[in-house]
């Protein structure tokens, strides 16, 4: 007869069976004997062999004649042995991986083939105009350089295409990142994929990790920020601190990550458990956030005299948007202010024209003697944000909305898209950027004392030099650009929708742990999105001040989908009782 205990069982998966705590394995009819030690590299043939001692000091000195004869052989095959055994362990445990995440594993097999290609395909690296900011620091002070550090350090033991690689591996990495937080935040594994399938698989994404521009650190930092805070339910001071620091550094790389500071600090309010807990939290992330800021304003002053991440804020920042959006025909400004209006033939060039072109009203205003320009122009930005709010609201609106939109194109004013699209040639952008009939890289370094002529100089050989493509790889990459491989509106639109649903929801009452963690995750990713693309369309409109959208609002939507699958099943199964054994084990542990 069998009789049923309640006790704790042990697991010998070696064996095939389990054991009741406290109890010995069953023999099936066999008594257990203390065996004798063989030596490495003999077997126990598992039978005693007539005449044949098995103890005593005889058996002894038998074993040890055995393994001075064997010893040194012996230890040689069992530690290559152990080796071999270690790896197919190792290989067994990958194989059982990629196949309980079979969908992530193809779309990240597929984002390292389409990184392979473009690595290929265009070398050393993809330039643009701003990457002479990074390699030659030109025009000095109109953007924060901090992509500079990761881009020295690369080209210590590299050239241009080290960095490319190194760009490419960072996109895979992210992908890896999010899908392991919406995993840890209880995201069924095909959300999860699909979250990531856009940083995998869009052309834009690639075409910016081939180039030397500093979008996709942009990006890295982001997300490492947001996933430091996601670890835990409740982030320890440790990781809010290292969150604090990622963030606050993605300023130093685009100075709109200022913004950053903000959904991270409404997270830290609400998952902190306490004021005091949420004083601490709130404290130590923002030092934190102010630690990269300050050290990078403090070695621009040291350089420069300057304690400033950049001069574009100080002088113009937002005046493209407001004279894009003025109506001089009713605004009031003084006299001495009207220069600064301008026409409808200047107000086609977008607000990147009215802040860079050479014909804007910035470029030809001259401020009354003795008094200095960038007063005039803030006071004008703020004569048009006071007098014409919803013209300012509707102007920046209308571009946000462009992300949208079922195609890629450019509307009037914005900056042209060829720029973040794959060509059939190496791109060439006019002085800045240009190849000689040899086709070695010419870099344009325009001049900032001598009446801002350029001049040229090939691009260091140990940099790569010479730009070369691969005709066949390349207008692949094109195709697929233009042909769909990209992000299209809608899917950003669902996610704005089902990340707007699942941020509400953390509002609501009568939920289990694992929903509200789902929830959670949810607003945070959701309020990281709004507020850096919502900011940086207040500047103006470009794809490419887009990008972050791909790390952001599709986990967004993913998390509100598994928010609102949660919801709809505890409906279906009526109120919610306990979580069930191991849902949500590592997100309701306590943090450290």
């Amino acid at each position: 007869m069998t009789t049923l205990t309640n006790e704790p069982t042990e697991v010998y998966p070696c064996l095939g069976y389990s054991q009741s705590a406290g109890r010995q394995p069953p023999t099936i009819g066999m008594t257990f004997m203390r065996m004798p030690r063989t030596v490495p590299g003999q077997e126990d043939s598992g039978q005693e062999t007539s005449g044949q001692e098995t103890s005593g000091p005889r058996a002894a000195r038998s074993g040890m004649t055995g393994a001075a004869t064997t010893g040194s052989g012996a230890a040689g095959s069992g530690a290559a042995g152990g080796r071999l055994r270690n790896a197919a362990r190792r290989g067994s445990r990958l194989i059982l991986a990629a196949r309980r995440h079979w969908l992530f594993s193809i779309l990240l097999l597929a984002g390292l083939v389409l990184r392979v290609l473009a690595q290929l395909a265009y070398r050393p690296a993809l330039l643009y105009i701003d990457s002479v900011k990074y390699l030659y620091n030109g025009w000095p002070g109109t953007d924060p350089v901090g992509y500079k550090v990761p881009l020295k350090v690369i080209l210590l033991f590299g050239n241009l295409e080290t960095v490319a690689a190194v760009q490419h591996l960072l996109g895979l990495a992210m992908a890896v990142t999010i899908y392991a937080m919406l995993l840890r935040r209880g995201a069924p594994r095909w959300l999860a994929a699909l979250a990531v399938a856009p940083v995998l698989l869009d052309a834009y994404q690639l075409q910016i990790e081939q180039t030397i521009m500093p979008d996709v650190w942009f990006e890295g930092v982001i997300v490492a920020g947001l996933g430091l805070l996601l670890w835990r339910p409740r982030p320890s001071l440790w990781l809010t601190v290292a969150a604090g620091l990622a963030l606050g550094a993605s300023a130093t790389i685009r100075q709109i990550g200022e913004i950053l500071v903000l959904p991270a600090l409404i997270y830290l309010l609400i998952v902190a458990g306490g004021w005091r807990r949420a004083v601490v939290g709130a404290t130590a992330l923002c030092a934190a956030f102010a630690v990269p800021i300050l050290l990078y304003c403090g070695i621009a002053y040291a350089a420069t005299g300057h304690f400033r991440l950049s001069r574009s804020g100080a002088t113009s920042g937002v005046y493209g948007r407001m004279g894009e959006a003025a109506d001089c025909a009713t605004l009031k400004l003084p006299a001495y202010e009207r220069g600064l209006c301008p026409t409808a033939r200047q107000k086609a060039l977008g607000p990147d024209g009215l802040e860079h072109s050479e014909n804007s009203p910035l470029s030809l205003y001259v401020a009354p003697s003795g008094h200095s320009r960038s007063h005039y122009v803030s006071s004008f930005n703020r004569a048009v944000l006071t007098q014409q709010p919803l013209s300012v609201l509707s102007s920046v609106a209308s571009d946000a909305a462009k992300l949208f939109a079922v195609k890629r194109a450019t509307s009037p004013g914005d900056t042209p898209i060829w720029r973040w699209q794959f060509q059939d040639n190496y791109p060439t952008y006019g002085q800045a950027i240009s190849l000689s009939p040899a086709h070695v890289i010419v870099v344009g370094l325009k001049n900032q004392l001598a009446g801002g002529g350029y001049r040229y100089q090939p691009l260091d050989p140990s940099m790569g030099g010479s730009a070369t493509i691969v005709p066949a790889l390349a207008n692949f990459l094109r195709h697929y650009q233009l042909e769909g491989g990209f992000t299209p509106g809608p899917v950003y639109l669902l996610a704005v929708i089902a990340g707007l649903i699942g941020s509400v929801s953390v509002a609501r009452r009568g939920r289990g742990a694992a929903e509200r963690q789902l929830a959670l995750a949810c607003l945070l990713f959701f309020s990281s999105a709004a507020a850096v693309l919502i900011a940086s369309d207040v500047f103006e409109f470009s794809w490419r001040y887009q990008l972050p959208a791909l790390v952001t609002l599709p986990p967004a939507g993913a998390l509100g989908i598994a928010v609102i699958i949660s919801a709809v099943k505890r409906r279906r199964n009526g109120p919610p009782g306990q979580d069930a054994p191991g849902q949500v084990s590592e997100l309701t542990a306590p943090a450290r």
